[in-house]
């Protein structure tokens, strides 16, 4: 019991890897994607600041941190499952906050509950924090989908995971979102341009769809 049991329990997320099923490279755990999710969000709020835009730091801090967490309990599905229907993917969403909620209810003490609540919550929405969790989410797809085509992973899967995050990120309106199509984006392309894939092309259709 206690706030012993939510510390105990984010090991379980280092053991869940994403992206299950299919041949990689590289496995990437839930843990260490949450971790990247944070510091391209610093990076991406930082850009925002820039333009003048105010973030809400402890907002960004608690969602970036803490988005997958509800993962412990359905596991890592995969993107293209997830996102098949709107009706799945709030059904998915609906089940994923009621076990996180009786988490709470069961384990955390009263006082801590209303914080655990917050700091646990779905935190994408079309507050600026929450889009930029949106685009940091995207953008850990991106460059774990590049780093497997780049070695010639010919699965699919990467190649749609590459081709939806760019397409999704694209559409948020962010300058961030600017700043990674302008200046991010092509060093990336680059990289990739001795891959047997041909990543350029297919960074090509996903910003013109």
């Amino acid at each position: 019991m206690g706030i012993h049991t939510y510390f105990q329990s984010l090991n379980d997320l280092e053991r869940i890897i994403r992206t299950p099923g299919k041949f990689k490279f590289e496995e990437h755990s839930v843990s260490a994607h949450s971790w990247k999710v944070v510091q391209y969000a610093k990076t991406l709020a930082d850009i925002e600041e820039k333009h003048g835009v105010t973030v809400d730091w402890k907002k960004l801090y608690e969602i970036t941190s803490s988005h997958d967490y509800g993962e412990i309990f359905i596991g890592d599905i995969k993107t293209p499952v997830k996102h098949h229907s709107l009706e799945l993917r709030a059904m998915l969403q609906q089940v994923e906050e009621g076990m996180v909620a009786h988490f709470i209810d069961e384990h955390i003490p009263e006082e801590f509950q209303a914080i655990f609540r917050r700091q646990l919550r779905e935190g994408k929405d079309e507050t600026v924090e929450g889009r930029i969790l949106e685009v940091a989410d995207k953008m850990d797809q991106v460059y774990e989908a590049f780093a497997e085509m780049a070695r010639g992973n010919t699965e699919k899967e990467f190649t749609v995971m590459y081709r939806n995050a760019l397409i999704q990120i694209k559409s948020i309106k962010l300058h961030c979102v600017d700043y990674f199509l302008q200046h991010i984006l092509p060093d990336l392309v680059r990289e990739g341009s001795r891959s047997p894939i041909d990543i350029a092309q297919i960074t090509n259709e996903a910003l013109s769809s």
